[in-house]
């Protein structure tokens, strides 16, 4: 049989048989489809399923209460009546024992592309109604990005993504388009509700055949050769020392305003500061940011940097960074520095000049849907408390101490219960020792899971979620023109549950039942859902019926949109939302907090974790911890598309074949990535596209400890987070860091530990 659904890599249809995904294919109006489909076909009956209620032995016979044999115990399988009494009652004793600030209930992560069944929404607006919980704020993606960004241009951190400049005008209008951190081809392929097309790499081969150039900084060359190769006059690949970003930018913009280059009309008129910076920017501190300043760090010709800065000037130029950039030790100077470039270029506001922050990111750059989208009610927390959500280790080993964040100083409250749904901390957080440390501090681990992940094998209670593909839902997103029904396509494996119906069975036991389900079943909130949007929307859109019969419904967008072009049009009557109004080079609000990890311009502040500090003589290697091209973060790991990449079943590593040659490393070779925080194998793949000195190892494999009960064993797997820091990136945000880290490499040639990653842990008897 054939099905219609979505995910976040797209749409498709697929062919089930024997309640099992055979076959997938893209809508036919998916240009340039994402190979993520591949991971899709044996996903449902996959032997990492979780096929009962599952409860820690210990924590069955021993009680709730802190445990060093989480992620090393095995799990007794019970039915859900004892499962739902026993979650139920412990919950109860938690928020009446210590009060539901005890709950952590932020659950990070994906999950579905569904509006109903998104795990994240449904968990949220369950403990909503137990009376609240501790949350998180803003996001491992984008973290830095999200608190920048509304100090400098007064939005939500997130729009520049939604509401920037579209693709057509700048492939109409874009002369030079500069990419910092890259535009991989990879990270086009997935966003947050999926895509009906990918037309990014149409897009680049537009700009380019009418006569636009790119220009990638990027210590990989497939950064930007994959989507707007080949390399050539219109396409240039300049390889800098990773972390080095800023002071390449600083060198740009040192050359626009010593050159008289930069536009001083609109620094006067649309921005604040500049004075300031430009002080700083000539050298008020001692040091002249000039490109030859920046070329002792970045290790690019000096003459380069200056050519390019004029030819910036010289035509319509766009400035992009990508998210990882954001994601590294200060990452929030990086956006704020390009900003302050695009502001000196005086372009911001004009047809495919100015900023467009993580342009290759699946979806930005498509034009934005001008309806809200359908949604399911969370409802109102409560509770106050929260954390910048990559300080999850500090929240669970520090309660009690005090954390700055923006502005304003947190108190860690004590975490009793952690309650996650739907997502994977072990892909998305670093230091992983320093999490099963944290995780090992509670009373009460509970996860909501498809399959025997990391985070499952870390439970106390453990919940055998549906697959998107055993239910309805439909799914959507803020860039693309449909909404599309997603059938269920198979019965529920074994004896899994929707998350809505676990929820509703613990409302009702704890006596909120009514009030979570409203007396709805899912089909019945699906249908009110879809007819409160109709309702609400300006335009006719079909009945549930009919657009359950179609597979879809066409959603209206906004084509040829030129970000802050408002703005530039008339700045008095369309004032930027920060104190000035206008763009804020100079912060007062920031450089009041008094951070010497971020000042009130942007600046170059080294960091940690680069070639050019002290850690490089211990880890000589710069590895960069970046997106997966075979699968979405850590989702379906052991997917088609995922195993293929594999190296003896291990994540691949790639390096230089000259730093390989001085190591005695060949392709192939496993090898230990090491540095003083922990320990990975990886299988080796050789690659002249990296800089010297450069390795490449994609987040996501699935967390497999040599070692269970060992919180600092090495990961036989390859999950980079077992060597990366969880520092935050400045007391500003305090977002992840997760995409730099320094480490060293050798040949592994012991016999190699047996991989587990995709294996349940050891199991009992239902009881």
């Amino acid at each position: 049989m054939t099905f219609s659904s979505r995910a976040h890599w797209g749409s498709f249809t697929a062919e089930v048989a024997d309640g099992e995904i055979t076959a997938v294919r893209p809508f036919d109006t998916d240009t340039d489809p994402a190979p993520q489909l591949r991971n899709l076909p044996g996903s449902v009956r996959h032997r990492s399923r979780i096929a009962n209620p599952a409860v820690r032995r210990g924590w069955l016979e021993d009680g709730p209460g802190p445990s060093s044999r989480r992620g090393s115990d095995e799990f007794v399988e019970v039915s859900w009546e004892r499962l739902t009494e026993l979650l139920a009652d412990e919950l109860r004793r938690v928020v009446d024992t210590y009060g539901n600030s005890a709950v952590y209930g932020s659950s990070y992560g994906w999950a579905s592309a569904g509006r109903f069944h998104h795990a994240q929404s449904q968990v949220h607006r369950f403990l909503n109604l137990l009376g609240g919980y501790t949350a998180s704020r803003n996001s491992y993606s984008a973290g830095a990005t999200e608190v920048i960004v509304p100090h400098v241009l007064g939005i939500d951190g997130m729009e520049p993504l939604t509401y920037g400049t579209t693709w057509d005008v700048i492939a109409e209008h874009t002369d030079l388009l500069v990419c910092f951190g890259g535009m991989p081809l990879k990270n086009t392929k997935v966003s947050a509700g999926g895509n009906s097309d990918h037309p990014d790499r149409e897009m680049v081969r537009r700009l380019r055949s009418r006569g636009g150039r790119v220009v990638s900084f990027s210590p990989l060359r497939d950064d930007i050769e994959e989507l707007a190769g080949p390399l050539g006059d219109g396409c240039r690949w300049l390889a800098p020392i990773p972390g080095t970003d800023v002071a390449i930018m600083l060198a740009l913009a040192h050359v626009l305003a010593t050159e008289s280059l930069a536009d001083t009309g609109f620094l006067a008129r649309y921005c604040t500061g500049y004075d300031r910076f430009e002080r700083y920017l000539l050298g008020a501190d001692g040091v002249p940011k000039t490109p030859e300043w920046a070329a002792a760090l970045c290790g690019l010709a000096a003459d380069d940097i200056r050519d390019l800065a004029r030819e910036l000037a010289a035509g319509r130029s766009l400035i992009t960074t990508s998210l990882s950039l954001q994601r590294t030790e200060h990452g929030e100077q990086t956006v704020w520095m390009a900003v302050t470039l695009a502001a000196m270029l005086g372009q911001m506001g004009l047809p495919g000049g100015g900023f467009a922050h993580a342009l290759g990111v699946g979806g930005v750059g498509a034009p934005a849907v001008t309806c809200r989208l359908p949604t399911f009610p969370q409802g109102t927390n409560p509770v106050p408390d929260f954390i910048p959500v990559a300080a999850i280790s500090d929240l669970l080993l520090h309660p009690g101490s005090e954390l700055e964040y923006n502005g304003t100083t947190i108190v860690l409250p004590t975490i009793k219960c952690v309650y996650w749904a739907g997502g994977n901390p072990f892909h998305h957080h670093q230091n992983l020792a320093r999490l099963r440390q944290g995780l090992a501090r509670v009373d009460t681990v509970v996860v909501h899971e498809i399959y025997w992940t990391g985070m499952a094998k870390h439970a106390d209670i453990v919940i055998p979620s549906t697959t998107p593909y055993e239910r309805e839902d439909m799914g959507c997103s803020h860039n693309d023109p449909r909404l599309v029904a997603m059938q269920a396509m198979a019965p529920r494996y074994a004896n899994s549950r929707d998350d809505y119906d676990t929820f509703s069975a613990l409302a009702e036991r704890l006596g909120f039942g009514e009030q979570f389900t409203e007396g709805r079943s899912a089909r019945q909130w699906l249908e009110y859902m879809y007819e409160k949007w109709a309702a609400g929307v300006d335009f006719t859109a079909p009945s549930f019926a009919e657009f359950w019969s179609a597979g879809h419904s066409e959603l209206p967008t906004a084509q040829g949109v030129v970000a802050m072009a408002d703005f530039r049009g008339d700045p008095i009557a369309h004032p930027l939302p920060t104190p000035s109004g206008r763009i804020e080079i100079f912060s007062e609000t920031i450089d009041g907090f008094g951070y010497a990890d971020c000042p009130g311009h942007p600046a170059w502040l080294e960091p940690t974790e680069w070639l050019g500090g002290e850690r490089a003589s211990r880890f000589p290697l710069h590895l960069i911890a970046n997106q997966p091209a075979s699968r979405l973060h850590s989702q379906l790991d052991h997917g088609a598309a995922s195993m293929a990449s594999k190296v003896h079943g291990r994540e691949p590593i790639r390096i230089h074949p000259a730093d390989a040659a001085d190591r005695g490393i060949a392709a192939g070779d496993v090898v230990r990535v090491f540095n003083d925080r922990g320990s990975c194998l990886a299988g080796v793949v050789l690659d002249a596209g990296l800089r010297r000195q450069v390795v490449q190892l994609a987040t996501g494999a699935w967390y497999d400890p040599v070692d269970p009960a060992d919180p600092a064993s090495m990961c036989g797997h390859g999950n980079p987070n077992v060597l990366t820091t969880d520092a935050g990136t400045s007391t500003l945000a305090r977002g992840t860091t997760g995409q730099h880290v320094l480490v060293d490499i050798e040949r592994y040639d012991a016999p190699l530990p047996p991989l587990r990653a995709h294996e349940p842990p050891p199991l009992v008897e239902l009881a």
